[in-house]
Protein backbone atom coordinates (compact mmCIF):
# COMPACT_ATOMS: atom_id res chain seq x y z
CA UNK A 1 0.00 0.00 0.00
CA UNK A 2 1.15 3.43 -0.97
CA UNK A 3 1.91 6.00 2.16
CA UNK A 4 2.77 9.06 1.46
CA UNK A 5 6.97 8.65 1.99
CA UNK A 6 6.61 7.14 -0.92
CA UNK A 7 5.77 10.04 -3.02
CA UNK A 8 9.10 12.11 -2.90
CA UNK A 9 7.13 14.98 -0.48
CA UNK A 10 9.18 17.73 1.25
CA UNK A 11 10.53 16.37 4.38
CA UNK A 12 8.52 19.41 6.33
CA UNK A 13 5.95 18.80 4.23
CA UNK A 14 6.21 14.83 5.54
CA UNK A 15 6.26 16.38 9.23
CA UNK A 16 3.04 18.14 8.67
CA UNK A 17 0.83 15.45 7.19
CA UNK A 18 2.12 13.36 10.01
CA UNK A 19 1.27 16.08 12.35
CA UNK A 20 -2.09 15.99 11.16
CA UNK A 21 -3.03 12.22 11.75
CA UNK A 22 -2.48 10.96 8.40
CA UNK A 23 0.17 8.37 7.10
CA UNK A 24 -1.91 6.89 3.72
CA UNK A 25 -3.02 8.73 1.17
CA UNK A 26 -6.67 8.61 -1.30
CA UNK A 27 -6.33 7.19 -4.77
CA UNK A 28 -6.32 10.87 -6.23
CA UNK A 29 -3.48 11.57 -3.55
CA UNK A 30 -1.64 8.76 -4.95
CA UNK A 31 -2.50 9.33 -8.72
CA UNK A 32 -1.85 13.16 -8.65
CA UNK A 33 1.10 14.06 -6.58
CA UNK A 34 3.51 12.10 -8.40
CA UNK A 35 2.85 13.33 -11.86
CA UNK A 36 2.78 17.12 -10.61
CA UNK A 37 6.11 16.88 -8.64
CA UNK A 38 7.49 15.80 -12.19
CA UNK A 39 6.27 19.42 -13.63
CA UNK A 40 3.37 17.66 -15.25
CA UNK A 41 -0.03 19.10 -16.31
CA UNK A 42 -2.44 17.19 -14.45
CA UNK A 43 -5.75 16.45 -15.29
CA UNK A 44 -7.86 15.00 -12.27
CA UNK A 45 -10.97 13.53 -12.11
CA UNK A 46 -13.20 12.44 -8.59
CA UNK A 47 -15.98 12.61 -6.59
CA UNK A 48 -16.25 15.19 -3.85
CA UNK A 49 -14.94 13.88 -0.64
CA UNK A 50 -11.89 12.70 -1.99
CA UNK A 51 -9.21 14.59 -0.84
CA UNK A 52 -8.52 16.33 -4.03
CA UNK A 53 -7.48 19.55 -2.22
CA UNK A 54 -4.51 18.31 -0.67
CA UNK A 55 -3.81 16.61 -4.43
CA UNK A 56 -2.19 20.04 -5.42
CA UNK A 57 -1.37 21.75 -1.79
CA UNK A 58 1.48 19.29 -1.04
CA UNK A 59 2.83 18.70 -4.10
CA UNK A 60 2.55 22.86 -4.65
CA UNK A 61 4.38 23.69 -1.24
CA UNK A 62 6.97 20.98 -2.21
CA UNK A 63 8.03 22.81 -5.16
CA UNK A 64 7.42 26.09 -3.69
CA UNK A 65 9.61 25.73 -0.97
CA UNK A 66 12.80 27.28 -2.76
CA UNK A 67 12.90 30.94 -3.80
CA UNK A 68 10.68 33.85 -2.89
CA UNK A 69 7.92 36.29 -4.64
CA UNK A 70 8.02 40.05 -6.04
CA UNK A 71 5.73 42.22 -5.36
CA UNK A 72 2.27 41.81 -6.71
CA UNK A 73 3.68 39.04 -8.80
CA UNK A 74 2.31 35.82 -7.10
CA UNK A 75 4.48 32.39 -7.81
CA UNK A 76 1.25 30.41 -7.69
CA UNK A 77 -2.38 30.53 -8.18
CA UNK A 78 -5.54 28.66 -7.12
CA UNK A 79 -8.82 29.38 -8.32
CA UNK A 80 -12.19 28.57 -6.25
CA UNK A 81 -15.86 28.99 -7.04
CA UNK A 82 -16.63 30.68 -4.09
CA UNK A 83 -15.42 31.65 -0.88
CA UNK A 84 -16.09 28.87 1.55
CA UNK A 85 -14.17 26.62 -0.72
CA UNK A 86 -11.17 29.36 -1.02
CA UNK A 87 -11.25 29.32 2.52
CA UNK A 88 -11.07 25.87 2.98
CA UNK A 89 -7.88 26.02 0.96
CA UNK A 90 -6.43 28.45 2.59
CA UNK A 91 -6.39 26.17 5.73
CA UNK A 92 -4.86 23.41 4.05
CA UNK A 93 -2.21 25.23 3.29
CA UNK A 94 -1.34 26.46 6.70
CA UNK A 95 -1.93 23.10 7.79
CA UNK A 96 0.84 21.44 5.65
CA UNK A 97 2.95 24.46 4.95
CA UNK A 98 3.39 25.59 8.72
CA UNK A 99 6.82 24.21 8.61
CA UNK A 100 7.94 26.11 5.61
CA UNK A 101 8.29 29.59 5.09
CA UNK A 102 5.65 30.44 2.72
CA UNK A 103 3.66 33.33 2.43
CA UNK A 104 -0.50 33.54 0.98
CA UNK A 105 -2.89 35.82 0.52
CA UNK A 106 -7.16 35.14 -0.05
CA UNK A 107 -8.33 37.34 -2.35
CA UNK A 108 -12.36 36.84 -1.89
CA UNK A 109 -15.62 38.75 -2.10
CA UNK A 110 -17.01 40.70 1.19
CA UNK A 111 -13.71 41.79 2.21
CA UNK A 112 -11.95 45.07 2.18
CA UNK A 113 -9.74 45.75 -1.10
CA UNK A 114 -6.86 47.61 1.64
CA UNK A 115 -6.31 44.72 3.49
CA UNK A 116 -5.86 42.43 0.36
CA UNK A 117 -3.67 44.65 -1.57
CA UNK A 118 -1.04 45.28 1.69
CA UNK A 119 -0.36 41.14 1.15
CA UNK A 120 -0.27 41.62 -2.49
CA UNK A 121 2.29 44.49 -2.18
CA UNK A 122 4.30 42.57 0.24
CA UNK A 123 4.48 39.43 -2.31
CA UNK A 124 3.35 36.11 -1.95
CA UNK A 125 4.14 32.91 -3.16
CA UNK A 126 0.82 31.17 -2.95
CA UNK A 127 -2.65 33.43 -4.40
CA UNK A 128 -6.00 31.51 -3.64
CA UNK A 129 -8.76 33.15 -5.26
CA UNK A 130 -12.12 33.05 -6.62
CA UNK A 131 -11.96 34.33 -10.71
CA UNK A 132 -14.39 37.93 -9.75
CA UNK A 133 -12.26 39.31 -7.04
CA UNK A 134 -8.84 37.94 -8.59
CA UNK A 135 -9.65 39.77 -12.05
CA UNK A 136 -11.20 43.09 -9.81
CA UNK A 137 -7.67 43.29 -8.61
CA UNK A 138 -5.95 42.95 -11.58
CA UNK A 139 -8.03 45.59 -13.25
CA UNK A 140 -7.04 48.12 -10.52
CA UNK A 141 -3.22 47.48 -11.71
CA UNK A 142 -2.47 45.91 -8.42
CA UNK A 143 -1.60 42.44 -9.29
CA UNK A 144 0.84 40.76 -12.29
CA UNK A 145 0.06 37.22 -13.28
CA UNK A 146 2.72 37.10 -15.31
CA UNK A 147 5.41 35.12 -12.38
CA UNK A 148 2.86 32.18 -12.04
CA UNK A 149 4.87 28.79 -12.09
CA UNK A 150 1.41 26.73 -10.68
CA UNK A 151 -1.54 27.49 -11.50
CA UNK A 152 -4.45 25.32 -10.05
CA UNK A 153 -8.20 24.99 -10.96
CA UNK A 154 -10.17 23.64 -8.18
CA UNK A 155 -14.09 22.31 -8.76
CA UNK A 156 -14.21 23.26 -12.55
CA UNK A 157 -17.64 22.13 -12.97
CA UNK A 158 -18.99 24.63 -10.51
CA UNK A 159 -17.12 27.34 -12.37
CA UNK A 160 -19.11 26.05 -15.53
CA UNK A 161 -22.52 25.96 -13.22
CA UNK A 162 -21.60 29.46 -12.14
CA UNK A 163 -21.33 30.72 -15.23
CA UNK A 164 -16.78 31.60 -14.71
CA UNK A 165 -15.85 29.83 -17.71
CA UNK A 166 -15.21 33.06 -19.51
CA UNK A 167 -13.70 34.45 -16.72
CA UNK A 168 -11.09 31.03 -16.45
CA UNK A 169 -10.10 31.48 -20.14
CA UNK A 170 -8.72 35.27 -19.78
CA UNK A 171 -7.04 34.78 -16.53
CA UNK A 172 -5.42 31.56 -18.15
CA UNK A 173 -4.01 34.31 -20.95
CA UNK A 174 -3.03 36.61 -18.16
CA UNK A 175 -0.79 33.46 -16.94
CA UNK A 176 2.79 32.69 -18.60
CA UNK A 177 2.79 29.90 -21.46
CA UNK A 178 5.46 27.62 -19.32
CA UNK A 179 3.08 27.54 -16.31
CA UNK A 180 1.98 24.02 -14.64
CA UNK A 181 -1.77 23.83 -14.37
CA UNK A 182 -3.52 21.19 -12.45
CA UNK A 183 -6.87 21.14 -13.32
CA UNK A 184 -9.49 19.40 -10.73
CA UNK A 185 -13.32 18.44 -11.29
CA UNK A 186 -16.23 16.16 -10.47
CA UNK A 187 -17.35 15.40 -13.91
CA UNK A 188 -16.19 16.63 -17.11
CA UNK A 189 -18.80 18.11 -19.02
CA UNK A 190 -17.98 19.18 -22.93
CA UNK A 191 -17.09 22.39 -21.60
CA UNK A 192 -14.30 21.44 -19.04
CA UNK A 193 -13.10 18.95 -21.57
CA UNK A 194 -12.58 22.15 -24.37
CA UNK A 195 -11.12 24.00 -21.98
CA UNK A 196 -9.13 21.56 -21.10
CA UNK A 197 -7.93 20.56 -24.23
CA UNK A 198 -7.26 24.47 -24.79
CA UNK A 199 -4.76 25.16 -22.07
CA UNK A 200 -3.32 22.03 -21.09
CA UNK A 201 -0.13 20.39 -22.29
CA UNK A 202 -0.36 16.67 -22.34
CA UNK A 203 -2.29 16.39 -18.97
CA UNK A 204 -1.69 13.19 -17.07
CA UNK A 205 -5.34 12.36 -16.46
CA UNK A 206 -5.86 10.54 -13.30
CA UNK A 207 -9.79 9.08 -12.61
CA UNK A 208 -9.93 7.27 -9.32
CA UNK A 209 -13.90 7.10 -9.73
CA UNK A 210 -16.56 6.62 -12.58
CA UNK A 211 -17.57 9.81 -13.38
CA UNK A 212 -20.76 11.38 -11.24
CA UNK A 213 -20.84 8.06 -8.74
CA UNK A 214 -22.36 8.37 -5.00
CA UNK A 215 -19.99 6.80 -2.69
CA UNK A 216 -21.30 3.00 -1.51
CA UNK A 217 -21.43 4.17 2.09
CA UNK A 218 -24.17 6.43 1.61
CA UNK A 219 -27.74 4.99 2.13
CA UNK A 220 -30.06 6.97 -0.46
CA UNK A 221 -33.82 7.07 -0.20
CA UNK A 222 -37.00 9.86 -1.79
CA UNK A 223 -40.24 10.69 -0.47
CA UNK A 224 -42.80 10.82 -3.96
CA UNK A 225 -44.70 13.94 -2.52
CA UNK A 226 -47.91 15.45 -3.92
CA UNK A 227 -49.09 18.44 -2.02
CA UNK A 228 -52.88 18.43 -1.27
CA UNK A 229 -53.36 22.14 -3.03
CA UNK A 230 -51.20 24.20 -5.28
CA UNK A 231 -51.06 27.29 -2.04
CA UNK A 232 -50.72 24.33 0.42
CA UNK A 233 -48.05 22.44 -1.24
CA UNK A 234 -45.26 24.52 0.25
CA UNK A 235 -46.24 24.10 4.02
CA UNK A 236 -46.97 20.92 3.53
CA UNK A 237 -43.74 19.92 2.19
CA UNK A 238 -41.37 21.85 5.25
CA UNK A 239 -44.20 19.78 7.69
CA UNK A 240 -43.19 16.70 5.45
CA UNK A 241 -39.15 17.94 6.28
CA UNK A 242 -39.94 18.28 9.42
CA UNK A 243 -41.36 14.87 9.72
CA UNK A 244 -38.02 13.12 8.23
CA UNK A 245 -36.04 15.24 10.47
CA UNK A 246 -37.97 13.58 13.36
CA UNK A 247 -37.84 10.25 12.10
CA UNK A 248 -34.19 10.12 11.91
CA UNK A 249 -34.12 10.73 15.31
CA UNK A 250 -30.94 11.00 17.78
CA UNK A 251 -28.86 9.60 14.22
CA UNK A 252 -29.22 12.55 13.03
CA UNK A 253 -26.87 14.19 14.84
CA UNK A 254 -26.30 16.86 12.22
CA UNK A 255 -27.70 17.40 8.56
CA UNK A 256 -27.03 19.99 5.50
CA UNK A 257 -30.65 20.42 3.95
CA UNK A 258 -30.58 21.71 0.00
CA UNK A 259 -32.76 24.09 -1.41
CA UNK A 260 -32.35 25.35 -4.97
CA UNK A 261 -33.21 28.50 -4.48
CA UNK A 262 -31.76 31.29 -2.16
CA UNK A 263 -35.40 32.78 -1.30
CA UNK A 264 -36.27 28.94 -0.39
CA UNK A 265 -33.47 28.82 1.32
CA UNK A 266 -34.56 31.46 4.12
CA UNK A 267 -37.83 30.38 3.89
CA UNK A 268 -36.88 26.75 5.07
CA UNK A 269 -34.63 28.02 7.54
CA UNK A 270 -37.23 30.39 9.37
CA UNK A 271 -39.37 27.64 9.61
CA UNK A 272 -37.54 25.29 11.18
CA UNK A 273 -36.66 28.18 13.75
CA UNK A 274 -40.15 28.66 14.15
CA UNK A 275 -40.77 25.05 15.40
CA UNK A 276 -38.38 24.81 17.68
CA UNK A 277 -35.21 23.34 15.29
CA UNK A 278 -31.41 24.79 15.81
CA UNK A 279 -31.29 25.68 12.15
CA UNK A 280 -29.36 28.28 10.29
CA UNK A 281 -29.38 29.61 6.56
CA UNK A 282 -26.28 30.38 4.58
CA UNK A 283 -25.93 31.14 0.56
CA UNK A 284 -24.03 33.59 -1.69
CA UNK A 285 -26.64 36.91 -0.50
CA UNK A 286 -25.20 36.87 2.74
CA UNK A 287 -22.85 38.89 4.39
CA UNK A 288 -18.81 37.22 4.39
CA UNK A 289 -18.81 37.48 8.32
CA UNK A 290 -22.35 36.00 8.57
CA UNK A 291 -21.08 32.89 6.24
CA UNK A 292 -18.31 32.42 7.77
CA UNK A 293 -19.82 32.28 11.39
CA UNK A 294 -22.46 30.50 10.44
CA UNK A 295 -19.97 27.52 8.85
CA UNK A 296 -18.27 27.67 11.48
CA UNK A 297 -21.18 26.94 14.29
CA UNK A 298 -21.55 24.20 11.96
CA UNK A 299 -18.38 22.90 12.18
CA UNK A 300 -18.20 23.08 15.83
CA UNK A 301 -21.37 21.30 16.39
CA UNK A 302 -22.95 23.96 17.56
CA UNK A 303 -25.37 24.43 14.91
CA UNK A 304 -27.56 21.33 14.17
CA UNK A 305 -29.09 21.74 11.03
CA UNK A 306 -27.51 23.75 7.72
CA UNK A 307 -29.59 24.75 5.45
CA UNK A 308 -27.85 25.69 2.19
CA UNK A 309 -27.71 26.61 -1.39
CA UNK A 310 -25.38 24.60 -3.89
CA UNK A 311 -22.92 27.52 -4.29
CA UNK A 312 -22.68 27.52 -0.51
CA UNK A 313 -22.01 24.51 0.08
CA UNK A 314 -19.81 23.05 -2.85
CA UNK A 315 -16.75 21.50 -1.46
CA UNK A 316 -17.09 22.45 1.94
CA UNK A 317 -15.14 19.45 4.07
CA UNK A 318 -17.24 19.13 7.46
CA UNK A 319 -16.46 15.71 8.01
CA UNK A 320 -18.99 13.99 10.36
CA UNK A 321 -22.05 15.44 8.65
CA UNK A 322 -24.29 12.31 9.21
CA UNK A 323 -27.58 13.22 7.06
CA UNK A 324 -28.34 15.17 4.12
CA UNK A 325 -31.43 16.77 3.43
CA UNK A 326 -32.75 17.52 -0.48
CA UNK A 327 -35.44 19.46 -0.26
CA UNK A 328 -35.80 19.71 -3.57
CA UNK A 329 -34.38 17.46 -7.07
CA UNK A 330 -31.08 19.84 -8.25
CA UNK A 331 -32.08 20.54 -11.53
CA UNK A 332 -28.66 19.51 -12.63
CA UNK A 333 -28.35 15.65 -12.03
CA UNK A 334 -24.41 16.37 -11.15
CA UNK A 335 -25.23 18.24 -8.06
CA UNK A 336 -26.88 15.63 -6.38
CA UNK A 337 -23.91 13.47 -6.32
CA UNK A 338 -22.05 16.61 -4.72
CA UNK A 339 -24.93 17.28 -2.27
CA UNK A 340 -25.23 13.88 -0.90
CA UNK A 341 -21.30 14.08 -0.55
CA UNK A 342 -21.30 15.97 1.99
CA UNK A 343 -22.31 12.77 3.98
CA UNK A 344 -20.29 9.83 4.53
CA UNK A 345 -16.77 10.91 4.10
CA UNK A 346 -13.74 9.37 4.98
CA UNK A 347 -15.22 6.14 4.89
CA UNK A 348 -17.79 7.12 7.40
CA UNK A 349 -21.45 6.57 6.30
CA UNK A 350 -24.35 8.79 5.62
CA UNK A 351 -27.60 9.54 5.33
CA UNK A 352 -29.60 11.14 2.11
CA UNK A 353 -32.73 11.87 1.53
CA UNK A 354 -34.99 13.52 -1.05
CA UNK A 355 -38.52 15.07 -1.69
CA UNK A 356 -39.64 14.86 -5.01
CA UNK A 357 -42.28 17.17 -6.50
CA UNK A 358 -44.57 15.43 -9.57
CA UNK A 359 -43.19 18.42 -11.42
CA UNK A 360 -39.54 17.67 -10.41
CA UNK A 361 -39.79 14.15 -11.96
CA UNK A 362 -38.23 14.74 -14.97
CA UNK A 363 -34.68 15.77 -12.68
CA UNK A 364 -35.46 12.97 -10.72
CA UNK A 365 -35.07 10.57 -13.49
CA UNK A 366 -31.93 12.49 -15.14
CA UNK A 367 -30.17 11.79 -11.23
CA UNK A 368 -31.21 7.81 -11.48
CA UNK A 369 -30.01 8.24 -14.96
CA UNK A 370 -26.58 8.96 -14.37
CA UNK A 371 -25.82 7.47 -11.15
CA UNK A 372 -27.20 4.40 -12.82
CA UNK A 373 -28.93 3.41 -9.93
CA UNK A 374 -32.64 3.43 -8.73
CA UNK A 375 -33.31 5.47 -5.16
CA UNK A 376 -35.06 3.59 -3.16
CA UNK A 377 -39.08 5.07 -2.37
CA UNK A 378 -39.93 5.28 0.97
CA UNK A 379 -43.61 6.23 2.40
CA UNK A 380 -44.54 9.57 3.39
CA UNK A 381 -44.61 9.89 7.22
CA UNK A 382 -47.33 12.18 7.16
CA UNK A 383 -49.34 10.03 4.74
CA UNK A 384 -51.13 11.13 1.64
CA UNK A 385 -51.59 15.32 2.05
CA UNK A 386 -54.39 15.23 -0.68
CA UNK A 387 -56.25 13.01 1.87
CA UNK A 388 -55.77 14.69 4.78
CA UNK A 389 -56.60 18.04 2.93
CA UNK A 390 -59.50 16.97 2.14
CA UNK A 391 -60.93 16.07 5.15
CA UNK A 392 -59.80 19.59 6.44
CA UNK A 393 -62.01 21.22 3.71
CA UNK A 394 -65.46 22.62 4.76
CA UNK A 395 -67.83 19.83 4.34
CA UNK A 396 -70.79 22.19 3.44
CA UNK A 397 -68.66 23.54 0.40
CA UNK A 398 -67.85 20.32 -1.27
CA UNK A 399 -71.51 19.17 -1.44
CA UNK A 400 -72.51 22.33 -2.89
CA UNK A 401 -70.25 21.70 -5.46
CA UNK A 402 -71.13 17.98 -6.40
CA UNK A 403 -74.55 19.00 -6.41
CA UNK A 404 -74.39 21.57 -8.49
CA UNK A 405 -72.70 19.85 -11.35
CA UNK A 406 -75.01 16.75 -10.43
CA UNK A 407 -77.98 18.37 -11.46
CA UNK A 408 -76.95 20.50 -14.37
CA UNK A 409 -75.96 16.79 -15.48
CA UNK A 410 -79.06 14.66 -14.46
CA UNK A 411 -81.67 17.16 -14.41
CA UNK A 412 -80.49 18.40 -18.13
CA UNK A 413 -82.87 15.91 -20.02
CA UNK A 414 -86.19 16.62 -17.58
CA UNK A 415 -85.93 20.49 -18.32
CA UNK A 416 -85.68 19.30 -22.15
CA UNK A 417 -88.72 17.30 -21.87
CA UNK A 418 -90.82 19.76 -20.42
CA UNK A 419 -89.94 22.78 -22.59
CA UNK A 420 -90.73 20.84 -25.28
CA UNK A 421 -94.45 20.14 -24.81
CA UNK A 422 -94.79 23.84 -23.82
CA UNK A 423 -92.97 24.72 -26.99
CA UNK A 424 -95.71 22.26 -28.82
CA UNK A 425 -98.64 24.20 -27.25
CA UNK A 426 -97.37 27.53 -27.61
CA UNK A 427 -99.15 29.16 -30.30
CA UNK A 428 -97.61 30.65 -33.91
CA UNK A 429 -97.35 34.31 -32.99
CA UNK A 430 -99.13 36.46 -36.35
CA UNK A 431 -97.20 37.95 -38.80
CA UNK A 432 -97.01 41.41 -37.66
CA UNK A 433 -98.09 42.55 -34.02
CA UNK A 434 -96.32 45.57 -33.12
CA UNK A 435 -97.94 45.77 -30.02
CA UNK A 436 -95.37 42.60 -28.65
CA UNK A 437 -92.24 44.90 -29.45
CA UNK A 438 -92.91 46.96 -26.21
CA UNK A 439 -93.69 44.22 -23.79
CA UNK A 440 -89.85 42.83 -24.69
CA UNK A 441 -88.07 45.93 -24.04
CA UNK A 442 -90.14 46.65 -20.76
CA UNK A 443 -88.93 43.06 -19.67
CA UNK A 444 -85.12 44.03 -21.05
CA UNK A 445 -84.85 47.18 -19.27
CA UNK A 446 -86.20 45.45 -15.90
CA UNK A 447 -83.05 42.92 -16.42
CA UNK A 448 -85.19 40.07 -16.83
CA UNK A 449 -82.89 37.70 -18.72
CA UNK A 450 -84.36 34.56 -17.11
CA UNK A 451 -85.94 32.91 -20.59
CA UNK A 452 -83.54 32.78 -23.08
CA UNK A 453 -84.08 29.77 -24.17
CA UNK A 454 -84.96 26.11 -24.66
CA UNK A 455 -84.13 24.17 -28.19
CA UNK A 456 -83.61 25.73 -31.62
CA UNK A 457 -83.22 29.20 -30.25
CA UNK A 458 -86.83 29.60 -29.20
CA UNK A 459 -87.34 32.27 -26.38
CA UNK A 460 -85.25 34.95 -27.69
CA UNK A 461 -87.98 37.44 -27.16
CA UNK A 462 -86.77 37.99 -23.68
CA UNK A 463 -83.03 39.11 -24.65
CA UNK A 464 -82.17 42.47 -23.61
CA UNK A 465 -80.35 44.58 -26.23
CA UNK A 466 -77.24 45.44 -24.78
CA UNK A 467 -75.51 48.70 -25.22
CA UNK A 468 -78.71 49.93 -27.32
CA UNK A 469 -81.01 51.56 -24.59
CA UNK A 470 -84.17 52.56 -26.68
CA UNK A 471 -83.02 53.80 -29.63
CA UNK A 472 -82.60 50.03 -30.84
CA UNK A 473 -84.34 49.93 -34.20
CA UNK A 474 -87.17 47.70 -33.81
CA UNK A 475 -85.34 45.58 -36.34
CA UNK A 476 -83.09 44.45 -34.81
CA UNK A 477 -85.76 43.10 -31.62
CA UNK A 478 -87.84 41.03 -33.66
CA UNK A 479 -87.22 37.77 -33.05
CA UNK A 480 -86.35 34.73 -35.29
CA UNK A 481 -89.78 33.87 -35.68
CA UNK A 482 -90.98 37.15 -36.85
CA UNK A 483 -88.10 37.81 -38.86
CA UNK A 484 -88.79 34.23 -40.84
CA UNK A 485 -92.56 35.07 -40.53
CA UNK A 486 -91.67 38.81 -42.39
Amino acid sequence: MTKFTDLNLDKKVLKAIEEAGYETPTPIQAGAIPPALEGRDVLGIAQTGTGKTASFTLPMITMLARGRARARMPRSLVLCPTRELAAQVAENFDTYAKNVKLTKALLIGGVSFKEQDTLIDKGVDVLIATPGRLLDHFERGKLILSDVKVMVVDEADRMLDMGFIPDIERIFGLTPFTRQTLFFSATMAPEIERITNTFLSNPARIEVARQATASETIEQAVVMFKGSRREKADSEKRALLRALIDGEGEACTNAIIFCNRKMDVDVVAKSLKKYGYDAAAIHGDLDQSQRTRTLDDFRNGKLRLLVASDVAARGLDVPAVSHVFNFDVPSHAEDYVHRIGRTGRAGRSGKAMMICNPRDEKYFDAVEKLIQKEIPRIENPLGTPAAEARDDTPREDKPKRSRSRSRKKDDAPAQEQAAAPQEAAKPVAPAAEPQAEKPRRDRGDRGDRGNRGGKGGRGGDDRQIVGMGDDAPAFIRLSFAERRAG
